[in-house]
């Protein structure tokens, strides 16, 4: 009969002294022949594990290093040690496998990120990591939670696509061809009729297209999936593979989607404060000791959990896009140009470095900017009645610049063609998009919330790479 395991996280919060347990995990230090130092993923604290070392088999001992599986029954007994609440008295110590000591990458000492990163199949099983793919797991849930209590329906968009919803081309191509000989059309192009689903396809960009359909059917829809950008980006803020949450309301307009979106942000960072506070507590602690090797004048002005804290409790500022030109035109460092992209005009499309400054120098607090200049959105925005803007909306946090893109979708037929036409946007594929402005059309709005950049924000790491457990980007697809 197989022996029940109890998870370290419930036997360090029951601490039910003189019962015997069994825990089993991966050893991360053992010390003095005698005592072992076990996490099995559950939390970020470890359990000591106390053996008789005279009568402990010698052959055990030995194999006993950092990343050796293994089981330990005894007693649960307050600890003599200092660190620890309690520990376990040892009967029983089984291997499950070795771990060979002198080639195992994850030892117990400092690790860069750059050393993680090159082992990112094993960096899991460090403190640091082990926090940020928890903390993960509970902003995902809390997303689900979020739109489940305001009655919304989770929707499955497909991540095959014929359509670009962004209009930005940079697109993975699936197909069943064979590369070497595809089959050819009269013209000398590839003729993708005869491709799997008759017709070119990719991955997606975004479900934002399908997920209108179903909020002109049931109201209210979010999407949670992967999508996928075919772009040449080597920076710290861009993923080739990444996942994306976009609701999407009828009779929604921007106001209302500024403020679903601005509500939902508040809650999750409510959701992570409350819920993961030992490992946001670790995360802030390695924060500060690095911030401590930065210069003065680089260095954050608040911590990773003051910061979160500031986020949540503060009203979000609104401004307008020209409002916002005009605060960067007048800025110390536009005049100086010291921007690497100096703001010389409205109509451009801000960068990080600009939409950093307006939150992080200016408001010092996250920004929403909304009525963009239309010629720099995306087709389906809603225009104003001034004819250059859009009802689109940006939310800029700290040190992460845009985080969440939204709009009021164009609601209307005629006009929603001719900016398609405008735009070189193909009208006859897209006609199932269309039929939704001609049977039962109404005001919509919808926004897209970068995942990973709010698991960046909310964990303080400053690479987007480390973030995502297996991350994809140009000349990487390890695992």
């Amino acid at each position: 009969m197989a022996i029940k395991r109890t998870q370290i996280k419930r036997v360090l919060q029951d601490q039910k002294t003189g019962e015997k347990i069994t825990v089993k995990g991966w050893v991360r230090s053992f010390r003095n022949n005698q005592f072992i130092a076990l996490n099995d993923g559950s939390t970020l604290d470890n359990i000591q594990v106390v053996i008789d070392r005279d009568n402990t088999d010698d052959e055990i001992k030995k194999r006993l290093h950092p990343g050796t599986a293994i089981r330990a029954t005894g007693v649960l007994v307050e600890s003599r040690g200092r660190g620890q609440a309690v520990e376990i008295q040892a009967d029983e110590i089984e291997i499950y496998g070795d771990s060979d000591p002198e080639t195992y990458p994850i030892q117990p000492k400092n690790h860069t990120k750059e050393f993680l990163r090159e082992h990112a199949h094993l960096r899991m099983r460090t403190n640091t990591f082990g926090a940020v793919f928890r903390i993960r797991h509970a902003l995902s849930y809390a997303i689900h939670k979020f739109f489940h209590e305001r009655n919304f329906f989770y929707l499955h968009s497909p991540i095959i696509t014929a359509s670009d919803a962004e209009g930005a081309g940079e697109m993975f191509r699936v197909t069943t061809m064979d590369l070497k000989n595809p089959p050819l059309d009269d013209q000398g192009n590839i003729d993708f009729k005869k491709d799997f689903f008759g017709r070119d396809t990719k991955l997606t960009v975004s479900g934002q297209l399908e997920a209108e359909l179903a909020a002109l059917a049931l109201g209210q829809v979010y999407t949670f999936g992967p999508t996928f950008r075919a772009e040449q980006s080597h920076t710290t803020r861009h993923l080739a593979e990444f996942w994306m949450i976009e609701p999407e309301v009828a009779f929604n307009d921007l106001e209302d989607n500024m403020n679903l979106a601005e509500d939902m942000l508040k809650y999750l960072i409510n959701y992570v404060l409350e819920n993961c506070g030992k490992d946001l507590q670790f995360l802030n602690d390695q924060a500060e000791k690095e911030e401590q090797r930065k210069p003065k004048n680089e260095r954050s002005e608040m911590g990773l959990i003051e910061r979160l804290e500031f986020v949540a409790s503060n009203d979000f500022e609104r401004i307008s896009y020209t409002e916002a030109i005009d605060i960067l035109l007048a800025s110390r460092p536009n005049k100086r140009k010291r921007f690497s992209y100096v703001i010389e005009e409205w109509g451009v499309d801000l960068q990080s470095e600009h939409e950093r400054y307006l939150v992080e120098k200016h408001f010092k607090r996250p920004v929403i900017l909304y009525d963009y200049p239309k010629d720099i959105k995306a087709f389906y925005m809603k225009s104003n009645e001034d004819g250059k803007t859009v009802k689109a909306m940006d939310i800029l946090f700290p040190g992460i610049g845009e985080i969440v893109g939204g709009s009021e979708r164009e609601a209307n037929y005629d006009k929603l063609v001719d900016r398609m036409k405008e735009m070189n946007v193909p009208v006859e594929e897209l006609y199932w998009y269309l039929d939704i402005r001609k049977y039962g059309s109404c005001p919509h709005s919808g926004y897209g919330l970068g995942f990973e950049r709010m698991v960046q924000f909310v964990t303080g790491m400053g690479n987007i790479r480390d973030v995502i457990p297996f991350p994809r980007y140009p000349g990487n697809a390890s695992f």
